[in-house]
């Protein structure tokens, strides 16, 4: 069990003294009438405890003001009472969201959380995770760029919880991505769109082909056709030359890989004297707080960022706790949900006969258009 202290802090406008008072684990259990043993559970495996046992050990503590002695506890547990994230770019405001969620989750659960941004680069995503793994007790990787079997591998050799990423068997948070573009395209389509670009993203990801999944899908059940463009850089200046590829390509309508690239479509459609909605409806993915921000505001599917985090630490937690059944893979799914704003809207006469004078392809298909090499 933790050998852990801390300290009384003296009384405001009085010094603390060599005679402060030592709290000790010992202590909070007599507080909360239960044995030493469920005290150190409810800091180390809270899991495993009652609710109504667990807050009355943590009530005691509080009013202690005890706190676990973290290195005490690691070399006592064999645990370092810390959580790795590594995400592929921190600039990215969806990842943040994951981080809160992560953070909440981990702060409830007794350990802290130690970040990492792996730049988009898979060989410092694999470098990141060795690191970590001598520091942390598992590692959550957002969108990871690395294959399936060095993710395997690097599972292999610490708990490791991947968000919007399938790579089986390793624990996963996926968001139903597919489902929201369905949504966007219905949508659009719904609104009398027949001609739509989709702004890709980086074109191994993960992410990416869930989302082209939805839209195909989409565009074979609508009649719908769908003109792919990219890959785009998904940052706002990635936005900033799909929305110059999309005015050629003659649409209607542009779905973006992610809000960034919507808000960077937005600001060159306005340059271009293009308005938004009337002459091109503009779709964005993520529901950042920008989204609503902008003006237009953005028409947008919401993604769970904070709910992801949460959820991954539970699959971390548990995966630590025991190890899980052969052949089975813990995997959380979350919803998505398009949320309808100010920047889709009808087709003018003029934008849809501009979209009827362009080369259609098959009904329900996609043509890929200008496909670049990603850097």
């Amino acid at each position: 069990m933790p050998l852990a202290t801390a300290r009384i802090a003296p009384p405001r406008g009085r010094a603390a003294t060599i005679d402060s008072v030592t709290i000790t684990i010992h202590d909070v259990a007599r507080r909360a009438r239960v044995s030493l043993t469920t005290v150190s559970r409810a800091f180390t495996q809270p899991a495993l405890l009652r609710t109504e046992t667990r807050e009355r050990v943590l009530a005691a503590a509080r009013a202690l003001d005890y706190q676990p002695n973290r290195a005490a506890r690691s070399l006592i547990t064999g645990k370092t009472g810390n959580f790795g994230l590594i995400v592929p770019d921190l600039g990215n405001p969806f990842y943040p969201g994951v981080l809160r969620g992560v953070q909440a989750r981990a702060h409830e659960a007794g350990y802290a959380v130690l970040l990492a941004d792996s730049d988009e680069d898979p060989v410092a995503e694999v470098t990141l995770v060795q690191l970590m793994a001598k520091q942390v007790d598992g590692i959550i990787v957002c969108a990871p760029f690395s294959g399936d079997r060095e993710l395997r591998r690097l599972a292999a050799a610490t708990s490791l919880v991947l968000v919007n990423r399938r790579c089986t068997p390793i624990p996963a948070v996926l968001m139903d991505i597919a489902r929201g573009m369905r949504q966007a395209i219905a949508h659009l389509h719904g609104l009398g769109h027949r001609r739509c670009a989709y702004l890709g993203g980086p074109a191994a990801a993960w992410s990416n082909r869930e989302r082209l999944r939805g839209l195909h899908a989409a565009a074979q059940s609508t009649g719908l056709d769908l003109v792919e463009l990219g890959p785009f850089e998904p940052k706002f200046e990635g936005g900033i030359e799909g929305a110059d590829r999309a005015v050629e390509a003659g649409v209607t309508a542009l779905v973006a890989y992610n809000d960034l690239m919507a808000l960077g479509a937005l600001r060159r459609l306005a340059e271009r004297g293009v308005r938004v909605p009337d002459a091109m409806s503009v779709v964005g993915f993520d529901d950042l707080l920008f989204a609503s921000m902008c003006a237009p505001p953005l028409t947008t599917v919401t993604m769970p960022m904070e709910a992801a985090g949460r959820a991954a630490v539970d699959l971390l937690l548990a995966r630590i706790a025991a190890a899980p059944p052969a052949g089975a893979t813990p995997t959380t799914e979350l919803t998505t949900q398009l949320i309808v704003r100010g920047t889709t809207a009808p087709p003018t006469l003029a934008a849809v006969a501009g979209a009827a004078a362009q080369p259609r392809v098959a009904k329900g298909s996609a043509a890929v258009v200008g496909v670049r090499a990603r850097r």
